[in-house]
């Protein structure tokens, strides 16, 4: 049997994930970031995009996160996530809508929202994008 490293993904608003993983990866400040088993102590910030946790058996799930924390330890890694959702649950329209709402607010300097909240909206809504793409790409496999 594969070793594991227990995974929890949690968000402001509530635990997205929970159990054992091969491998999870994660976007860092300076890049791409693969946990395996018994990997070195670590925290670092985390970017909008993607969190890809490989199951013992090689399932992958795929997550949308909006930036936050990731911190590892020998046996357990946390992503403390302001938002997460698992690439499943994300409403398409409803991302396509937000994407184009902060690509509108940044053209033209709307005061509607800040230009802060508008690139995170975008990060946000390319990370969901992304992570949809990729689960549509996993299941054609």
């Amino acid at each position: 049997m594969a070793s594991t490293i227990r995974c929890d993904i949690v968000s402001a608003e509530q635990e997205i994930f929970h159990g054992e993983a091969e491998l999870v990866v994660a976007t860092g400040e300076m890049g791409e970031l693969g946990i395996a088993p018994k990997h070195a102590p670590l925290i670092t910030r985390l970017k909008p995009g993607k969190v890809v946790v490989t199951l013992p058996g090689g399932e992958r799930l795929d997550f949308a996160i909006s930036g936050g924390i990731l911190e590892v330890q020998p046996t357990v890694v946390t992503v403390l996530a302001d938002t997460a959702i698992r690439a499943q649950d994300i409403d398409e329209a409803a991302v396509r809508a937000a994407k184009e709402e902060a690509e509108r607010i940044l053209a033209k300097k709307d005061p509607k929202m800040s230009t802060e909240e508008a690139q995170a909206q975008l990060a946000m809504s390319l990370a969901q994008l992304q992570a949809l793409e990729r689960l549509r790409r996993d299941m054609k496999h």
